[in-house]
């Protein structure tokens, strides 16, 4: 949700998009924040945060959350769920990193997944570096190539 407002940050998001662009079709979509929050309760604004999202996807599509109380993976186990998903037949993954308050029930309800990086804390502006970073490393590790290093 929303913009990442870090010139640094977002300087990252197109590199790792062209690489990732080598192995998948990869699109990075950002959704516009709410506006006047500080009058919404927090269920509220999941709740919106939440249709919106629903909007994008459509009904064949895999939905990831980034989520605290999602499963965590090491670099190569991550590569592996890729690897299922792709086996399985999957078209489009989609990974969702929430507003700052997580997801709302119906989000939960449509997620195939769920996915923790951590059980630390980040900002939503890092966890997208994070994101990319990942899957990036993931299909270097499926394609055998030298980025990721035990």
């Amino acid at each position: 949700m929303g913009k990442t407002n870090h010139a640094a940050l977002g300087n990252w998001l197109p590199e790792y998009q062209k690489r990732l662009l080598h192995y998948v079709m990869f699109e990075w979509l950002e959704l516009p924040e709410l506006k006047n929050t500080k009058n919404l309760r927090e269920v509220t604004q999941k709740e919106e945060e939440g249709k919106r999202v629903l909007k994008q996807l459509n009904p064949q599509d895999t939905l990831v959350l980034l989520d605290e109380k999602g499963s965590q993976y090491s670099s190569k186990g991550f590569a592996n769920f890729i690897q299922k998903r792709m086996n399985t037949g999957t078209k489009n993954l989609v990974f969702v990193i929430g507003g700052p308050y997580g997801f709302s029930a119906e989000i939960y309800k449509r997620a195939q997944y769920k996915i923790s990086l951590s059980s630390m804390t980040f900002s939503h502006q890092m966890v997208r570096i994070f994101v990319v970073e990942q899957l990036y490393r993931a299909f270097s590790i499926l394609k055998n190539e030298p980025y990721h290093h035990e």
